[in-house]
């Protein structure tokens, strides 16, 4: 039988998945994009906690948000360096293929929006309150996001 973090990495890995939490049998999965998913699933009232995750891309957002969700372990397919900080700093194993000094925004232009939002946070509910006014600002200035 697989641990959690195997089946978690196994599901993003053979799937379209952008980020997979798993812990004993119980999975939780989303196809969107950037840091929607992990806020939604901080914001649903369900307990992660002591869960396994895997994601594409995990920089200090994704990270903060990790920390609240109460994961223990997470693998990332690209991790910045503050991400793995961040995580390590909370007592969360951080486990990566490619370790960068930032993550970047889609242009490839400067940094990640969402990383620029929690640059000086420490703090995992103010990075959340950070990263929700930011997605709302995105959207209110692309229609979308």
């Amino acid at each position: 039988m697989k641990s959690d973090l195997e089946q978690a990495k196994t599901l993003l890995e053979e799937n379209n998945y952008t980020c997979v939490l798993c812990k004993d049998g119980q999975t939780y999965t989303s196809t969107e994009r950037g840091v929607k998913p992990l806020i939604a699933f901080a914001e649903s009232g369900q307990d992660f906690k002591d869960f396994s995750a895997a994601d594409k891309i995990v920089g200090k957002a994704a990270a903060l948000l990790y920390v609240l969700l109460g994961v223990h372990t997470v693998f990332a397919q690209v991790t910045s360096e503050d991400g793995s900080y961040t995580l390590a700093r909370h007592g969360i194993t951080p486990l990566c293929d490619t370790s960068v000094k930032e993550i970047r925004n889609r242009a490839d232009t400067g940094m990640c929006p969402m990383e620029e939002a929690v640059k000086e946070i420490t703090d995992p509910k103010e990075g959340l309150y950070a990263l929700k006014k930011r997605l709302e600002q995105m959207m209110t200035k692309h229609g979308k996001f």
